[in-house]
């Protein structure tokens, strides 16, 4: 199977270079930069779970796109869909698979829109990456599980293909036949992290610690009411399992969207929270006017992106 990694960033270039590895035929779309980073140091990747140094990984700019690939690996920022898809644009053919492992739901209809719903899989990653100033990935935490499935659940031929490809490659790749409830699970465990640790400017420990358990469990209830509306309720043992994570005692778990706003990077805020807020029922809107806790955050972290943008001139 002839794989397509677009971009050779921290979630890319960590299961491209996985992939690699275990030989697998793989190809990074990258820009010019990334590319001279690549055959200067090579594809670099530290992590707990074994490092990786791959030197000169096969690497392509998008002009040079003179071929469709069967599977292309998706891992971009929202805000940066539209530039991604016209840079594998010339990749893409009648039977090519698309894996996104973007945040939120929206991407899919816009997948589906620029090429065809048969071309896009339900895919999410559960993992911490970061990249150093170098160009290398750095893996944060134990955790690389990768996710994929077609959207309607059904064991297809071309998905199981896709499994062998993925399977037994150094990462948990799980071939699910519910993908979309989970997407929508992780969504809403996102946007809660991603909320409160980039509105807080805090981990998740110092926020419980300054008594914000009960802005925590607001939101993240917000959040789930969402997707109940829209037919993927949070499974019991789920939406547990996360309110035990958002509210843990001393830790130091945060979201990249922090991250990203410590170095003044663009983030997520109209695809992660905003568009959660689209997709809410009238009779979840708040009333009188009040702000919810998706209100508040998507009004602090909008501000944060007002902001930036106006000192960027």
């Amino acid at each position: 199977m002839r794989i397509l990694i677009v971009g050779a960033g921290a979630i890319g270039g960590y299961f491209g270079g996985r992939l690699l590895e275990a030989g697998r035929d793989v190809t990074f779309l990258v820009r010019s930069g990334r590319a001279e980073e690549l055959d200067r140091n090579g594809l670099i990747v530290r992590s707990p779970l074994g490092n990786i140094l791959y030197p000169s990984p096969p690497h392509v700019m998008a002009p040079m796109l003179d071929r469709t690939f069967d599977l292309i690996l998706l891992s971009c920022k929202a805000y940066d869909l539209d530039a991604a898809m016209d840079s594998f644009a010339a990749a893409v053919g009648p039977e090519t698979l698309i894996l996104p492992l973007l945040n939120g739901m929206a991407h899919l209809d816009r997948l589906s829109e620029r090429f065809s719903p048969d071309n896009v899989l339900g895919g999410q990653c559960l993992i911490s990456l970061d990249r150093d100033a170098s160009g290398a990935i750095l893996h944060l935490n134990d955790t690389n599980q990768l996710s994929f499935g077609e959207l309607s659940g059904a064991l297809t031929p071309r998905i199981l293909k896709v499994a062998e490809a993925l399977t037994g490659a150094g990462f948990d790749a799980n071939l699910s036949q519910q993908i979309v409830q989970e997407m929508w699970e992780k969504w809403c465990f996102i946007a809660t992290a991603a909320g409160i640790t980039g509105s807080m400017r805090a981990s998740i420990g110092d926020v419980i610690a300054s008594n914000g358990e009960a802005l925590v469990l607001d939101l993240l209830a917000e959040c789930a009411r969402v997707a109940e509306g829209a037919g993927h309720a949070l499974r019991n043992e789920v939406r547990q399992r996360f309110q035990s994570m958002l509210t843990s005692k001393g830790s130091k778990m945060t979201a990249s969207m922090l991250r990203d706003i410590e170095r003044g990077a663009p983030v997520e805020v109209e695809h992660v929270i905003g568009d959660m807020i689209g997709r809410r029922s009238g009779a979840h809107e708040p009333a009188n006017g009040r702000l919810s806790a998706l209100d508040f955050v998507y009004l602090n972290l909008k501000s944060y992106e007002t902001r930036r943008l106006r000192e960027q001139g």
